[in-house]
């Protein structure tokens, strides 16, 4: 899935392409076995350091 979101036109061109990727079956299962759902799960940064996140 492409992400948008970039100041250069060269990583824009690379994240459309990325919508032409085309996943085999055995890559999404390899994707499952070394990043399954909920394995980036949780705060993006530490309790303390959340109070001063959007200040």
């Amino acid at each position: 899935m492409p992400i948008p979101g970039t100041k250069r036109r060269t990583y824009l061109e690379e994240n459309v392409a990325a919508a032409e990727i085309q996943l085999t079956p055995d890559d999404l299962r390899r994707i499952e076995e070394v990043a399954p759902k909920g394995a980036a799960a949780g705060e993006r940064y530490p309790a303390q350091t959340m109070d001063t996140v959007d200040r």
